[in-house]
């Protein structure tokens, strides 16, 4: 256990009470509490459509199904981004283009993206990476140039926005994680939201088994081929009570990114990530740029201060550099430089002032 943890899930008596009601319902699977948890995240990202899902994984493969991405198709992506982002390409039958990012944002490369649009290209997956939100300016001239849909993998974005317009509402398709790491989360789970009502339904029937919504039990039909991806009533019961905190935890969030950034602004040795243009934040993950990552990551947590890599870059991983259905298109510099560079400082409700400033104190002395 380290003193300075990481990350910390924000837990109180009123959500704790939602779950207990849950299990003393009776009724555990995906039902009303689900269906009020999605309404929320609806609202407060202000899309007309919200699917739960197991995970955010699951859930950005259900996006690519309903819109029926498959083989022959290819479906971009950035190299620097959890594996899940690139995985579940391959999983439904895909070819994987995978471009660099830019290294200030370690956001998808815009430019890198639009050289490799080719007649097979049916959607990219630009990733809002540790909260940061993705440029739609730049997005929405490329969108509106092709005929490709944009799946945004917004695992770490819930509560950023672009031009004050939501993260979760500009997407063809967004998908939240409400892993234990986000800020809102419901164990393990994941949302999916969309202004297509035609894509909201087929993800429904699809997680499912393949029902088709209807009145009455006796006329449901299995409608096409499915599989199991519910959320259950007892986590989502714990992300209704958790979303009604939101607002009060960004605040909160951003004081603490602030304080970070303010504390190493001075410091050469240490770089601080660009945010967006027109973006704002919603720290998931708080990243600061140093040499020598894995050693300044070892002293630290020698000093039982948790600190951890940003994410991971593709290009270095067997299942993806030994896989014909993944393509490369450069040497992925940037993505390198984030991977080898990126250190994520602990961040979480609570934390007091004398812990970021133990947390600062601590990097500066361990760095070269």
């Amino acid at each position: 256990m380290y003193r300075i943890p990481l990350s910390k899930p924000f837990m109180t008596e009123d959500i704790m009470d939602r779950v207990r009601a849950v299990l003393k319902s009776g009724f555990l699977t995906e039902g009303p509490v689900t269906r009020e948890f999605e309404q929320a995240v609806a609202e407060k990202v202000g899309a007309t459509h919200c699917v739960a899902a197991t995970s955010c994984t699951t859930g950005l493969e259900m996006a690519l199904r309903a819109l029926g991405i498959g083989l022959g198709d290819e479906v971009i992506v950035p190299d620097y981004t959890y594996p899940a982002t690139a995985m579940v390409v391959n999983i439904i039958g895909a070819e994987c283009v995978v471009v660099d990012v830019d290294p200030r944002t370690m956001l998808i490369d815009y430019d890198a993206l639009k050289a490799e649009i080719s007649p097979k290209t049916r959607a990219v997956i630009p990733v809002s990476l540790f909260g940061n939100p993705l440029d739609w300016d730049r997005l929405r001239e490329i969108r509106e140039r092709t005929d490709i849909f944009i799946v945004e993998d917004a695992a770490c974005a819930l509560g950023s926005s672009h031009r004050g317009a939501m993260t979760g509402s500009l997407a063809d398709i967004s998908v939240f994680s409400h892993h234990p790491r986000k800020f809102i989360t419901t164990g393990e789970g994941g949302t999916v939201t969309t202004n297509n009502a035609e894509w909201a339904e087929w993800m429904v029937s699809y997680k499912h088994f393949g029902l088709r919504r209807a009145d009455s039990r006796l006329s449901c039909e299995f409608y096409r081929i499915g599989t199991n991806y519910k959320l259950s009533d007892v986590l989502a019961g714990i992300g209704v009570a958790q979303i009604r905190h939101m607002e009060g935890l960004l605040t909160e969030r951003r004081g603490l990114a602030a304080f970070y950034r303010a504390f190493f602004a001075d410091d050469e040795r240490i770089g601080l990530p660009e945010i967006t243009q027109n973006g704002e934040h919603s720290w998931q993950t708080c990243c600061v740029f140093v040499k020598e990552r894995d050693r300044v990551m070892e002293a630290m947590r020698s000093r039982g201060i948790e600190v951890q890599i940003g994410t991971y870059a593709l290009h270095m991983h067997p299942a993806f550099a030994n896989n014909p259905a993944c393509r490369f298109a450069s040497a992925m510099e940037g993505s390198r430089y984030a991977f080898e560079h990126s250190l994520a400082l602990p961040l979480y409700p609570g934390m007091t002032e004398a812990e970021q400033t133990e947390v600062g104190e601590t990097l500066k002395e361990v760095l070269p």
